[in-house]
């Protein structure tokens, strides 16, 4: 498996954009509903090229696998903390310890955007809960009746932090 920083994402769109289809088909919270238009995923991914985004790619087998973005704050009362975001494993590729290894990479990237304080939220009920917890984040609360769900229910999210 190898981690790779995409600074552009005009050379992986196609599959990126597969990528985040099939996560949101297979029931993943991450913001979107399905079914999920490729003009709908395309657009998202083209909006991550920012600045205040670090944005990772994890290829095993010459695939896109996973994904995982660092939202560094830039309010002035925010530049010590940022913002763990659409870290997606492909289903073919969940429970090989991948997306632990990105969140191990977007932790290391923070502490040298002289970042001490992460934050993320998911689904209450997902197996992410337990990759949170399993490497050190704390839950904040949960904000009940969050995110609508493709069965026409909403959601309960979790949030959580980290100090770094």
């Amino acid at each position: 498996m190898e981690i790779i920083e995409l600074h552009s994402v005009d050379e992986d769109i196609n599959e990126l954009s597969d990528l985040l289809i099939k996560v949101v088909e297979d029931g993943a919270s991450i913001g979107f509903l399905p079914p999920l238009a490729k003009t709908e995923a395309n657009a998202f991914w083209k909006s991550c090229v920012k600045p205040d985004i670090s944005f990772w790619v994890a290829k095993a087998e010459g695939k896109i696998a996973a994904t995982i973005q660092l939202h560094l704050c830039t309010k002035p009362n925010g530049t010590h903390r940022a913002e763990i975001a659409k870290l997606m494993t492909h289903p073919s590729f969940r429970q090989k310890g991948i997306a632990r290894k990105l969140m191990n990479h977007a932790e290391e990237r923070a502490k040298q955007e002289n970042r001490s304080l992460l934050i993320l939220d998911t689904r209450e009920g997902d197996p992410s809960n337990l990759l949170y917890q399993s490497i050190g984040y704390q839950e904040a609360g949960r904000i009940p009746k969050f995110a609508k769900n493709a069965e026409g229910g909403i959601d309960t999210t979790v949030l959580y932090y980290k100090m770094i």
